[in-house]
């Protein structure tokens, strides 16, 4: 192993990968991944129902807790999973495929981050993506991310998508294609009945190559900075200290709440938070860890008259052992699935001019994570409700100057009115589709927030002690020209050379949906940015990295 590399990409979650993928296509670079977690060769990764095993696990997730605030969750911390694990949260997450609504990209771009508008980026979401349904003008056939229809397993599921029409909302058979809104299945990062998160398309295909060094449970401690340029990495790996040098570039891939912390530990960002915890500033960047974003969650809790959806009981559990052995032999059945097998996008309120609001419905009662294992043991099902575009948002803070002490999360939810009363008439919205006729048959007793609560207060003090978040977070170093900004339109982080940042923690707002997709079509950009640059830059680049 040589401590020399072209690239060090610090991370190998969805952004990562694509980029030891792609930086190492053309033969010419050498690139080194450094992974915390371990390798993703296991069956728990694979099997796309092992999903609840990662709300329990430390070995494959970070397993954050938020800053707790007093008035949400009767003060106990929102739990924030993240991958930990080759293919990071790709690896463990939900597996759905979803992009987000135009104007969201063309809203960064609206910013003044030419490059980044809805038409800019399609072809990068369309190279990424291998959709099993063939391609056309938004959906590309041959990419390494395979994305399949996905046969609904429970009754529950075609329940939701009947109530939602008979709601008035009508169904949608693409929520990636020309228009977003409406009710319909969701499309999943799954094939052959086998999760296809960014390790299993991007990473493992590339890891045969010479030019690739891929190395799992090295912890990164820091950034090496000399005269303001990047110029390597500090890391520990099988008990020893090491340090290893970037000829070209470091890019940080490790997500919203990872990337801003590093950058911190090396002494970027707001320098009188560093000094607090006894870093020298390197350059002072006053938004490293500000902005974050994430989708704040709400759900109704409904009991069942019937027992076909999923029960975390003896009994739920036993009654799971065909499906058990049908994934083993066929890779097929429940465990073949993601347990979101359907949902939508709709508008709070019909004066909107575009959805605000994402449900994920469930065959069983999902709270806090699925760690509630009381509540999972009765029959019943949920729905949850997001706020797409929310307008709080919070920080990532330094806890300590020690890189393995988790930092402090703070989301900041209903910082702004307007984010409750998007949730709260969301909540109203979905309380129509489950009233429709064709839940009539399953309908019990709504256990949150309980059909008592009618007002907007009474349902919002409800639904707050079961807040949680979709996995979402981003924006903590933020692309864009003011003050705040991270990275500029190439995603280099201003004042330091040689230093990237590729990953969600760039988008400068929030998107609409879930944020896997996206993540890895900004990686796909990135890819081309560095690959791009011309020939003499790098040689130069190179050689002042040398002589540094």
């Amino acid at each position: 192993m040589k401590s020399r590399y072209d690239y060090i990409v610090v991370g190998a979650g969805s952004a990562g990968c694509v980029l030891a993928n792609r930086l190492t296509a053309n033969g010419k670079y050498s690139v080194l991944v450094l992974e915390a977690g371990p390798s993703d060769k296991t069956p728990v990764v694979s099997t796309p129902g092992a999903f609840a095993y990662f709300m329990f696990s430390r070995k494959y997730n970070w397993a954050y807790n938020a800053t707790s605030n007093p008035a949400l969750r009767n003060g106990q911390p929102v739990f924030v999973p993240r991958g930990k694990v080759l293919g990071g949260s790709s690896s463990v997450n939900g597996m759905l495929y979803v992009r987000g609504q135009k104007e969201d990209y063309d809203h960064w771009s609206a910013l003044g981050n030419s490059g980044w508008g809805f038409d800019d980026l399609l072809p990068y979401f369309k190279k990424s993506e291998c959709n099993e349904r063939g391609a056309d003008a938004f959906h590309g056939d041959s990419g390494p991310l395979h994305v399949s229809d996905r046969q609904a397993q429970y009754p529950l599921t075609e329940a939701f998508i009947q109530a939602s029409q008979q709601a008035g909302f009508k169904f949608n058979p693409d929520f990636n294609g020309a228009a977003q809104e409406g009710v319909g299945y969701y499309q999943c990062t799954i094939k052959n009945g086998q999760r296809c998160g960014a390790a299993r398309g991007y990473l493992h295909p590339a890891m045969e190559r010479k030019n690739l060094t891929v190395l799992t449970e090295a912890t990164v401690k820091k950034v090496v900075i000399e005269d303001k340029k990047a110029i390597g990495v500090s890391f520990a790996y099988k008990g020893q200290d090491l340090t290893f040098h970037a000829d070209q570039e470091v890019i940080l891939s490790g997500g919203a709440i990872n990337s801003p912390q590093l950058l911190m530990l090396s002494g970027i960002g707001n320098q009188d938070h560093l000094a607090a915890h006894g870093i020298d500033c390197q350059h002072h960047l006053p938004g490293v860890g500000e902005n974050l974003q994430e989708h704040v969650d709400a759900c109704v809790l409904v009991k069942s008259k019937k027992k076909d959806g999923f029960t975390a009981s003896l009994g739920g559990l036993l009654r799971m052992t065909p499906d058990t052995l049908k994934y083993v032999l066929k890779k097929e059945g429940k465990l073949s699935n993601s347990i979101t097998e359907a949902g939508g996008f709709i508008k709070s309120r019909e004066d909107l001019d575009r959805p605000d609001i994402q449900l994920h419905m469930l065959p069983l009662l999902f709270d806090d994570s699925g760690r509630d294992l009381k509540l999972m043991a009765q029959h019943g099902y949920s729905c949850h409700v997001c706020v797409l575009r929310p307008k709080s948002s919070g920080t990532v803070k330094l806890r300590s100057a020690d890189p393995a002490m988790a930092p402090d999360i703070d989301f900041n939810f209903f910082a702004h009115e307007e984010d409750k009363k998007v949730l709260v008439d969301g909540i109203r919205q979905l309380r129509k589709i489950l009233a429709a006729p064709a839940f009539d048959g399953y309908r019990a007793e709504e256990l949150n927030p309980g059909i008592e609560a009618d007002t907007d207060e009474a349902i919002f003090d409800k639904i707050k002690q079961h807040i949680g978040l979709v996995y979402h977070p981003v924006g903590t170093c933020k692309m864009g020209h003011d003050a705040m900004a991270i990275v500029d339109t190439e995603l280099k982080v201003y004042g330091v050379k040689g230093l990237r940042v590729v990953d969600a923690s760039v988008m400068p707002t929030l998107i609409s949906g879930n944020t896997n997709a996206p993540t890895i079509a900004i990686a796909e950009k990135a890819a081309e940015l560095i690959l791009n640059r011309p020939a003499s830059h790098q040689q130069q680049h190179q050689t002042d990295s040398i002589t540094a």
